[in-house]
């Protein structure tokens, strides 16, 4: 039975996990070791099968030692155009303080906002 893509950002971010993890020399278990995921789920994300959380990112970044905000980018939590270090996902992503749950839920409110107004990116002011 097979599953369906989740998404061609997802798609497109597991290329580019898949594309880091060769180019750091480490098979699919040692980076899935590295980041504390399962070895069949991190399998998922490189096929497009399944959309990792922020959390997972940031272990993947991690581990691949390469910037979490691109991974980000690729995952299309945040939008490129943006930029980095002045978006609202990034403060949201960023906040300690907060369940990864939290900040799924934010980040969702936030998007669901801009839809409504009609913007894929935040203002510019």
């Amino acid at each position: 039975m097979a599953m369906g893509k989740v998404g061609s950002a997802v798609e497109t971010l597991g290329d580019y996990l898949r594309e880091q993890r060769v180019s750091a020399h480490l098979s699919l278990r040692q980076l899935a070791e590295q980041a504390g995921v399962s070895n069949p789920y991190l399998s998922q994300i490189e096929r497009g099968l399944r959309r990792p959380s922020a959390q997972v990112l940031q272990q993947l970044a991690k581990a691949l030692r390469i910037s979490a905000e691109q991974l980000y980018v690729r995952a299309g939590i945040v939008s490129p155009e943006e930029g980095v270090g002045g978006s609202v996902e990034l403060a949201i992503l960023g906040d300690s303080a907060l369940t990864e749950r939290q900040k799924q839920s934010l980040l969702d409110v936030y998007t669901s906002f801009l839809a409504l107004n009609g913007t894929t990116t935040q203002p510019k002011e």
